[in-house]
């Protein structure tokens, strides 16, 4: 990974959200090694199916949307599907991508704030040494996960109510170094998509 690891992650909001035209425009001024999406739906899927190169999900049945993750490239091992600690109404998954020296877990946590930090610990306990976290952590306030550092963007990425600005847009890593870091414009999602490049490190 000598130039680094490209990911943008996006919860595109599942009604009238982010436009197949924004999600185009994302990938071809950002050119993601991976792009993770939140709150994808089927019609995210077909779209993304038709660009090439890998779409996998994690759709449950009666789901009103789900995970996603899209490469240009062929993935070596298909992602797995981790079960979380479920909310009160809403199951909880995420979708974790291997890669030869560092896997990649795509989250949408729970909006609970003990609930989301252990949901961070089960995932946290099923990566390797090199690791991210990337996705909709719904955290307000720093992470506590031990080993992992939040190397995300720094801006806020949410406004709860279009009036209160929240980081919720997370980049956690273990192992891994950051090299650039920054929030994209929100285009008509509520979230702003971050993009993140990674490397791993040679040792801790």
């Amino acid at each position: 990974m000598a130039r680094g690891f490209k990911i943008v992650s996006w919860n595109l909001l599942h009604r009238a959200g982010a436009s197949r035209d924004d999600i185009a425009k994302v990938i071809a001024q950002e050119k993601p090694d991976l792009l993770l999406l939140q709150e994808a739906t089927a019609a995210t899927a077909a779209f993304l199916a038709d660009m090439g190169g890998t779409y996998v999900d994690n759709a449950l049945p009666g789901a009103a949307h789900h995970l996603a993750a899209w490469s240009s490239q062929t993935l070596r091992v298909l992602p797995a599907i981790l079960a979380l600690q479920p909310g009160i109404v809403v199951r909880r998954h995420c979708l974790v991508i291997a890669f030869d020296d560092f896997s990649v877990a795509n989250v949408h946590l729970s909006h609970g704030q003990m609930l989301n930090r252990r949901q961070l610990r089960r995932i946290a306990a099923n990566l390797p040494r090199c690791a991210a976290i990337v996705g909709d952590c719904n955290l307000i306030g720093p992470a506590m996960l031990p080993g992992f550092r939040d190397v995300g963007p720094r801006l806020s990425t949410h406004k709860a109510g279009a009036l209160v600005p929240l980081r919720l847009d997370r980049c956690l890593v273990r192992g891994m170094r950051c090299e650039e870091s920054t929030a994209l414009p929100r285009g008509n999602s509520d979230h702003r998509p971050i993009a993140v490049r990674l490397s791993a490190l040679v040792s801790e």
